[in-house]
């Protein structure tokens, strides 16, 4: 394993180095906390966040200019507090040793275990779209498998990292977990160093840099990319509802969402009744953008890429439908809800993941089109099939590889804690939550007990009869 990176650039990657440092000799003196440690490394993740509540919040819609509360309260503090709860509940039964069968009866009197242990020091590289729930949710599967952690945040997530810097010392020692602000260069550095694993979560083109540098050190990762998920309405499925819960996942966080419906396939003849709901939903749940209820764009360049994504639609015969009374505004970043129809594979809107709340909108005759039209492209991180013809569904989940899939809803798979979540492909690598983030942080150790007898004795040279024989017998038990 290569030693820490030196320095060469200024005293936050010092810092880094040194805090890495610690953390390394600390595993080295104590590399298997046992089950109370654990649980209270975890409850003092809970208790940072409950304690700073309405800080948090208050910081994290700073950071977006608007961020509706009760997004960040659902989308990160239940979440997060929830499986924090699940952990605790499940974790003697995670940390249990797994015996494991001997193969032969040659190897009488053995015994064979798979034993988890901690890893040592993980990194996480959070994006600033759920930071909280992004930064804690690896930390759970972490903790609960004895590990120590760095976290590196977002660069727009200014307000929230300071907070977390500020108040994480009070809950745990450096040697255990720290946070790190970045000014948007310490990302490369952090990803050199030699962690015993790697979280990262945004966009492919990053997460193959990440994996890039992580590959110096051999450092495994966990990669949770980005991609454009499909939604998929079938004829029975009733349009207006499925708009409905389509819409409350699209808009929620304002589209910022990397496992939210990136485009829509719709049966042929409904896109008039599908705007003409659309419009009626979103009238109701947001009569005024201007609302504390409608989340921000991140940054201007954010929002100004939205509009040219738009502009490029229209300018290459898209029709443009906006879904509110209010245009889009700039001052606020507050960026009007939009269907695109009549959308072609040359539109950006249709190349990249869209990050807003933009909703490109297809239509199909037969099931095989929308099969053969998403497996033509990179694997997405999540599909989303709305239909009750349970045929049809599996038809779409056999034949459609993703990350996860919703079935008549999207995204709520991501919040389950006993599914594990992660991407294939071009949209990630490695799963976590619940158990599945055990087992992602900790080596599943396998051990081997000789018994009394050596069962090896008649296989050492010089060979005999009985050498032959024992051969045969081992031959014929392995048929």
């Amino acid at each position: 394993m290569n030693a820490p990176l030196a320095s060469n650039d200024d005293a936050t990657q010092d810092d880094l180095n040194a805090a890495f440092t610690l953390q390394r000799q600390a595993y080295l003196a104590d590399p298997v906390p046992d089950y109370q440690a654990r649980v209270q490394h975890l409850r003092a993740l809970a208790r940072m966040i409950q304690d700073h509540q309405e800080a948090i919040v208050q910081a994290i819609s700073d950071d977006f200019g608007n961020r509706a509360r009760e997004e960040t309260l659902f989308c990160e503090f239940v979440v997060v507090l929830s499986d924090i709860k699940d952990a605790i509940k499940h974790l003697k039964s995670w940390m249990r040793p797994q015996r494991r069968r001997v193969d032969h009866s040659l190897y009488f009197g053995a015994r064979n275990r798979v034993i988890p242990q901690p890893l040592g020091v993980v990194g996480v590289l959070v994006p600033w779209n759920f930071p909280l729930n992004l930064s804690l949710a690896p930390l759970i599967g972490i903790f609960a498998a004895g590990n120590r952690a760095l976290v590196k945040m977002s660069d727009r997530s200014p307000r929230l990292t300071q907070l977390l810097i500020d108040i994480c010392p009070s809950y745990f020692a450096a040697d255990k977990l720290r946070f790190f602000a970045d000014d948007g260069m310490l990302g490369p550095h952090f990803s050199r160093l030699p962690f015993d694993h790697l979280v990262f979560t945004g966009s492919t083109a990053t997460g193959r840099k990440v994996m890039a540098n992580a590959a110096e050190n051999l450092t495994p990762v966990t990669l949770e990319l980005g991609g454009k998920a499909p939604a998929i309405l079938a004829p029975d499925f009733p349009l207006e509802e499925a708009a409905r819960r389509l819409l409350f996942v699209k808009l929620l966080n304002a589209g910022q969402i990397c496992t939210t419906a990136d485009y829509l396939f719709v049966p042929e003849g409904t896109l008039d009744a599908l705007v003409d709901a659309a419009k009626a939903i979103v009238h109701q749940r947001y009569p005024d953008l201007a609302s504390p209820d409608y989340t921000s764009i991140i940054d201007e360049t954010s929002y100004q890429r939205l509009q040219a994504t738009l502009d490029d639609a229209e300018a290459k015969g898209a029709r443009v439908i906006r879904l509110s009374q209010q245009g889009s505004d700039p001052a606020t970043r507050r960026f009007a809800p939009h269907l695109v129809l009549d959308v072609a594979d040359d539109m950006q809107i249709m190349q990249r993941e869209i990050f807003g709340p933009l909703l490109p909108v297809m239509t199909y005759r037969e099931p095989q089109e929308v099969i053969d039209y998403i497996n033509a492209r990179p694997r997405p991180l999540a599909l989303y099939p709305f239909s009750r013809d349970t045929a049809l569904v599996d038809r779409y989940i056999e034949r459609i590889q993703s990350g996860g899939v919703s079935v008549n809803h999207a995204l709520l798979h991501v919040g389950q804690h006993d599914l594990p979540f992660g991407g294939i492909g071009d949209s990630g690598m490695g799963h976590y939550h619940g158990r599945d983030g055990f087992i992602t942080f900790s080596k599943l150790r396998p051990v081997y007990r000789q018994g009394p007898f050596d069962s090896m004795k008649p296989l050492i040279p010089p060979y005999t009869k009985t050498t032959h024989k024992v051969l045969k017998l081992m031959q014929w038990l392995a048929r």
